[in-house]
């Protein structure tokens, strides 16, 4: 019976609800905190839902490392043009990256090579493996193209929110689903997204794409929420557009936050004052 819905990114398919509610409610509680707004939540007015395990191939374990994967492995279309555009943001907000060239128009086995190893030498991807970044553009794509994976993802939020929800958070990914999921249910009640390092903003690959339901189109304010609140950091690449407000309206209420090395991270985005306003805000006096 939470108030508050957690819905996580890419990349966590080793993970569980357990243990993302272990670090994800510390770290809204903080902001929440800086917003001035000490003992609005309790732990169990958060939860997360969790739907990484349905990117994890059967008979994985925990101690098995991601597959072997190299340029050969990003696939034409979607993942492709993806990392392309990850690589264009990295370049314009980190020095270390050397910008693509006119040459990257056309998909080589050179240039994706090209793509990955420019982007391992960024901030932003410090410490990630290569096989690893491949992974994460193949669970964008599954997500948006794979209808079964699609509608079981949302599913799992559908069965979290209750009468008492009126916050959904939705950080990387999870705010793509986040949007489709309120877009598809205006009867819920609740009464404000906060969206974290999202690419919703991300025009054809992303945004144009989206599942809004029969009458409505991608940039539609998403059900029946009243408060929707968007952060970015400025050197997070995945959040390539920043100001939502051109693509969904000008009632978005867009913040640009300083995450530090971590420009991505989730943790770093709940516990701003930012992040914890738009939950009270959304919580609203009362045990909602």
């Amino acid at each position: 019976m939470a108030r508050v819905i957690c819905i996580h990114g890419i990349g966590h398919q080793y993970g569980g609800e357990r243990e993302l509610h272990n670090s994800w409610y510390p770290a809204l509680a903080d902001g929440l905190t800086r917003a001035g707004e000490t003992g609005t939540l309790d732990a169990q007015d958060v939860h997360c839902v969790f739907y990484g395990d349905l990117f994890r191939p059967a008979g994985r374990t925990l101690a098995v490392q991601d597959p072997p994967l190299d340029a050969a492995d990003v696939e034409a279309g979607f993942e492709t043009q993806f990392l392309l555009a990850l690589w264009a943001e990295a370049a314009r907000s980190d020095p270390a990256v050397l910008a693509p060239d006119a040459r990257t128009l056309a998909r080589t086995p050179r240039m994706v090579q090209r793509a990955l190893d420019a982007l391992s030498r960024s901030r932003f991807f410090a410490g990630v493996a290569r096989r690893g970044l491949i992974l994460d553009l193949k669970q964008v794509r599954a997500y948006l193209d794979d209808t079964g994976l699609r509608d079981a993802v949302q599913q799992r939020v559908a069965d979290a929110v209750t009468e008492r929800t009126r916050v959904v958070v939705g950080h990387s990914l999870g705010s793509v689903i986040a949007y489709e999921a309120l877009c598809a249910h205006p009867d819920w009640p609740v009464r404000a997204l906060l969206t974290l390092g999202s690419p919703l903003g991300i025009r054809n690959l992303v945004h144009d794409r989206l599942r809004v339901g029969e009458g409505a189109r991608p940039g539609d304010w998403p059900g029946g929420v009243e408060q929707w609140t968007n952060i970015a950091d400025e050197g997070d690449v995945v959040a390539l557009v920043k100001d939502l407000r051109p693509l969904f309206g000008e009632r978005v209420r867009c913040h640009l936050v300083h995450n530090g090395a971590r420009a991505h991270d989730a943790t770093r985005y709940l516990n701003t004052p930012e992040a914890g306003r738009a939950v009270a805000d959304g919580c609203g006096p009362g045990p909602g």
